[in-house]
């Protein structure tokens, strides 16, 4: 409660209504002086905090540690003692999109690109060779026809080393390889693509032609790579966002229409996902703490266990909620849970793969 000091009027400067104590019966704001000394703005923060984080921490012990118990108690009504399920899922989804930047890492690159380090980088020898050819042509000493030859020569020899991998994408995901999908520059891409039948190197091209695009920015692939790592999971709490209807809508399908509203389901839905989030927060603060411990440590080791358990719990959590929530027998809540889950999980595959192609393409 307040500490502010309390108005002689008694009537309510939000409502108009008589106010016989200290919260206006009406609206509920508090009888307190518009204006207060410059302090109170850091009391009266620190006080509304304490009041949530009572409020907070009752419903984040409830979400993570008893599944499907804060869904019941919101549709039986009892609302008061925990924080709202939008309210909570757009605040953890806060946290988990501003923690990770504020926290630090161990083994990030501090470096960033610049032009004046793109210039001085040194050439590998193949491009040294190309640089000498484009000289000797330009001073007359080398034929148009000699130095074009030269040149597809050149970049043989390059598609020729990329062929050396065993897997197509070897060269494409290996940071130390300068090569994307065999090819080092969008010029030589395009020039595979047209013999491409497969259709690989058409799906592709758009990341392909981003990759090239940031190289001449000055980023190494390394950090390309570190990029989107980063830009992916800031987009996951946006994407559970476009997918909690559909989430929704499946449960909705499975469960009897008169007993339980589309609302019901958007309920559990809320507290699921709220769940997911934090257990997703856990992994990040996780891997953050992790990158600071020694590789083959016995704390690296403790680390791999508890993200393999905390692995399996979220997959355990959707069973044992699903079952306190909907009062199904066991078969049949294990039968419907697991198609759902499944049905979910192809669902949620398929939009984290749409996810992951436009979240490189729109890298910048």
């Amino acid at each position: 409660m307040s500490h502010g000091k309390l108005r002689e009027e008694k009537t309510c400067l939000n409502c108009g209504h008589y106010v016989e104590e200290r919260f206006c019966p009406h609206c509920g704001q508090e009888n307190i002086e518009s204006r207060q000394p410059f302090y109170f703005l850091f009391t009266h923060f620190i006080e509304d905090f304490t009041h949530y984080d009572g409020q907070f921490w009752r419903t984040i012990h409830y979400l993570f540690t008893r599944p499907g118990i804060l869904t019941k108690e919101y549709l039986a009504g009892k609302r008061q003692l925990y924080v709202a399920p939008v309210k909570l899922y757009i605040f953890i989804s806060f946290l988990t999109f501003f923690l990770p930047n504020i926290l630090p890492h161990a083994k990030e690159e501090a470096e960033k690109p610049s032009h004046i380090k793109k210039e001085t980088k040194a050439k590998n020898q193949k491009d040294i060779s190309k640089d000498i050819v484009k000289d000797l042509q330009k001073g007359g000493v080398m034929s148009n026809e000699t130095a074009n030859a030269t040149q597809k020569a050149l970049d043989t020899l390059k598609i020729e080393d990329g062929k050396e991998k065993t897997e197509l994408f070897d060269s494409t995901f290996d940071p130390k390889e300068a090569s994307i999908m065999h090819a080092y520059s969008m010029k030589q891409y395009d020039s595979i693509l047209a013999k491409d039948d497969t259709g690989i190197y058409t799906l592709m091209r758009p990341i392909a032609g981003k990759v090239f695009e940031l190289k001449e920015e000055g980023y190494s692939k390394n950090q390309i790579w570190e990029k989107y790592k980063e830009n992916f999971i800031h987009t996951i709490p946006k994407a559970l966002f476009v997918y909690l209807p559909i989430f929704a809508f499946f449960l909705w399908l499975f469960h009897n229409k008169k007993k339980w509203w589309y609302f019901d389901h958007g309920i559990f839905t809320l507290h699921y996902f709220s769940f997911l989030l934090l257990a997703i927060l856990v992994f990040i603060v996780g891997e953050k703490i992790a990158s600071f411990l020694a590789a083959n440590s016995l704390l690296t080791l403790l680390y791999i266990l508890a993200c393999l358990g905390l692995g399996l719990y979220m997959t355990i959590y959707f069973f044992v909620a699903h079952h306190r929530v909907y009062e199904t027998k066991k078969r049949i809540s294990i039968l419907k849970g697991s198609v759902l889950f499944i049905v979910n999980y192809i669902g949620l595959l398929l939009m984290f793969l749409v996810l992951m192609y436009l979240s490189f393409i729109m890298l910048h």
